[in-house]
């Protein structure tokens, strides 16, 4: 450990350098406030230095005490030093006169906005600042022998084609530079229907996608409809997985020593942070430290999340002058959302993956959703999306420079769970929404039935919820992300719950043991209800059950998936041949849907048309949804066991039950797991 503490000439030319920017800021600050005066520049390096001396002997006695504490107080506490820290700068350096209390906050947001300025000015404003403490840290000697460790940086809705064009286009710099110097092999891997965050996670992480048949959906056992960025229904999906796991003889996959952050699972870690499974109220404080701790960060963050804010408000007014189609309203809670996620929480995961590299941990898996979130609203390539795309891979690099100085040797693996496709929305196409499709398609024949929805909220907004139980123990934050789907009263005789994810639609009928019914019985009781759908504008094909086998209805045929025979033009033609197994796959879950609606997908574009309003969705077939990456270590192979060679010419891995395999066995190899 002797390593991590020895001072050298080149560390004091380091620790010199980064004090430049913290002066220059001052200096700007001084001249800004009225109540500051100085002397001399020289006194202004001298306060610059004054903060990093007093960061560096604070921080290791606030450690014992964030680790009895909640996050809140430790954030409370940690603001307070750093206030603290600055008012001893300003007033112990004999050049320099602070006059008030009200000019000290100015000079902390003067401070943080110039040191965000300054930094955007010269290409870095990334997070690198946050964990610049561990940053300065020498590399240790290669000749020194390290335990090794993994660290899975999951990238939210990346799809290969669009990992391809950020290659070439420079977005993905780190990742490029990667590939190229042969250090690491990016390869696309098939997300299996559905193509969503929940199935894939449970996947990476629990070696099994079953039972997750979208992003939320009816679940007849509980009798009531399951989202999964709500912390309720996401720990009843990770209990589940955990059980199917262990059935099989499995285990989590950070269940060694590992840490989960910013994730929708916890993978049975046993340090996990703003994971929406398990958040909880309270915790230790700990981890958090090295984020609130250090002077100016969170006033950066907080300085960030204010100009992303003010960036998406200017995007959507160019998106709208300049006539980019298809759009839709960006407006609402997604603007904050959106800072939040582009800013404050990027830099908080950074911070908490940090802490888990520096304290050794055998696996850290993070997910950033960053791109799959502006992507939803703005569009799969738009240049809002790719900068949100850009920012991840900054992190990239970053992390990859924190692991260099870790205790372990850490091998670093990108992964994405699903990819995107875009296209106008399914309401923008036919001007209703397809809630109100079905229910005039069930009032057609008879009495007016009720139709229990489940509309669209952003995945986001389950981190929120996550985010606001961590640092608010006592906030009904279980609302926070309830309160944004539609009401679901109580599904009586005769109703249809429909559950809208992406470019699918999940009908099931409550009042059915099962929550689905045979078509013959959608016939009888419900008969203008899927002529009427295959019929409508958008709907591209329909799936149900006829008497024991899966049957998919398109406008001009159908198809037999039990045993492959089609009538007619084949509904799933132009969706690749892995459609119809993934399809069935899905109809065989036990709580799988009444009648499966999936959208058009156009042949030539690849455009589907969400059922929520999003540009960019994802949840189903075509388009570049199925079409995940996953980037690795080029001396790491990728089994050829576990390739499906099932489609002539393609040998991909299928499945994020798969990935988690191939992670498993990569860890058996360097000794991270028996």
């Amino acid at each position: 450990m002797r390593a991590w503490f020895v001072f050298t000439a080149r560390d004091a030319r380091d620790l010199l350098l980064s004090l430049l920017p913290t002066a220059f800021a001052l200096w700007i600050s001084a001249h800004l406030v009225t109540g500051v005066q100085y002397e001399s520049p020289f006194w202004l390096l001298a306060s610059a230095a004054v903060l990093a001396v007093g960061d560096l002997l604070v921080r290791p006695l606030l450690g014992p005490l964030s680790a009895a504490v909640g996050p809140l107080v430790t954030v409370v506490i940690g603001v307070a030093v750093q206030l603290l820290l600055l008012h001893t700068a300003l007033t112990a350096v004999p050049g320099l006169d602070l006059r008030s209390l009200n000019a000290l906050w100015q000079v902390y947001l003067w401070t943080g906005l110039v040191g965000v300025a300054v930094r955007w000015l010269v290409g870095s404003n990334d997070s690198r600042w946050v964990v610049r403490g561990l940053l300065r840290r020498r590399p240790r000697d290669p000749g020194t022998a390290r335990p090794p460790g993994l660290l899975v940086v999951q990238v939210d809705g990346l799809s290969m084609p669009l990992l391809q064009f950020g290659l070439h286009s420079g977005t993905l710099t780190t990742i490029a530079r990667w590939v190229r110097r042969g250090t690491h092999v990016a390869e696309g891997w098939r997300a299996q229907l559905p193509s969503t965050t929940p199935a894939s996670q449970a996947g990476f992480l629990h070696g099994t996608t079953e039972e997750i048949p979208a992003f939320r959906w009816w679940d007849p056992e509980l009798r009531r409809v399951l989202v999964a960025n709500r912390p309720a229904d996401a720990a009843v999906i990770e209990r589940r997985a955990v059980e199917a796991a262990r059935a099989a003889g499995r285990r989590g996959l950070l269940a060694d020593d590992g840490a989960s952050i910013g994730n929708l699972f916890s993978g049975q870690a046993g340090h996990a942070h703003l994971v929406v499974s398990t958040s909880r109220a309270g915790g230790s404080g700990r981890p958090y430290l090295r984020y609130v701790a250090r002077p100016f960060v969170l006033g950066r963050s907080l300085i960030l999340t204010l100009g992303e804010i003010v960036k998406e408000f200017y995007q959507g007014w160019q998106q709208r002058v300049r006539r980019v189609e298809p759009r839709i309203a960006r407006r609402g809670w997604y603007v904050l959302l959106r800072a939040l996620t582009n800013a404050l929480l990027r830099d908080l995961n950074v911070a908490l993956v940090a802490q888990e590299l520096a304290d050794g941990r055998a696996v850290v898996f993070v997910d950033f959703l960053d791109y799959d979130e502006v992507a939803h609203h703005a569009g799969v390539a738009r240049p809002e999306a790719l900068d949100a795309l850009a920012g991840i891979d900054r992190v990239l690099q970053t992390l990859a420079d924190v692991a260099a100085v870790a205790p372990r040797d850490y091998r670093v693996v990108v992964v994405s769970d699903h990819g995107q496709a875009q296209g106008p929305t399914f309401e923008q196409l036919g001007g209703r929404s397809f809630k109100d499709v079905v229910a005039d398609l069930l009032d057609a024949e008879g009495p007016t039935h009720p139709v229990v929805a489940t509309a669209a909220g952003e995945e986001m907004r389950g981190r929120v919820d996550v985010l606001v139980r961590e640092f608010a123990p006592h906030a009904k934050s279980e609302r926070v992300s309830a309160r944004h789907e539609e009401e679901e009263p109580a599904a009586g005789r005769d109703a249809v719950v429909v559950a809208t994810s992406g470019c699918t639609a999940l009908l099931s009928v409550p009042d059915a043991p099962s929550g689905r019914i045979d078509l013959a019985e959608f016939d009888r009781r419900w008969p203008a209800l899927v002529p009427g759908l295959l019929a409508t504008p958008g709907v591209g094909f329909v799936a149900g059950y006829r008497e024991d086998e899966v049957v998919v209805l398109g406008a001009q045929g159908e198809r037999d998936l039990g045993s492959g025979r089609v009538r007619g033009t084949d509904p799933l033609e132009a969706l690749g041949p892995r459609a119809a197994s993934d399809l069935l796959r899905v109809m065989r879950f036990g709580n799988a849907p009444a009648l499966y609606v999936h959208s058009t997908v156009e042949p030539v574009t690849g455009e589907v048309h969400a059922f929520e309003e999003q540009v960019g969705s994802h949840g189903g077939l075509g388009g570049g949804q199925n079409e995940a990456v996953l980037v690795h270590p080029a001396e790491w192979k990728v089994d050829e066991d576990l390739r499906d060679r099932s489609v002539p010419g393609e040998a991909p891995l299928v499945g994020a039950a798969t990935v988690h395999e191939q992670l498993v066995r990569w860890m058996q190899q360097v000794g991270l797991r028996p």
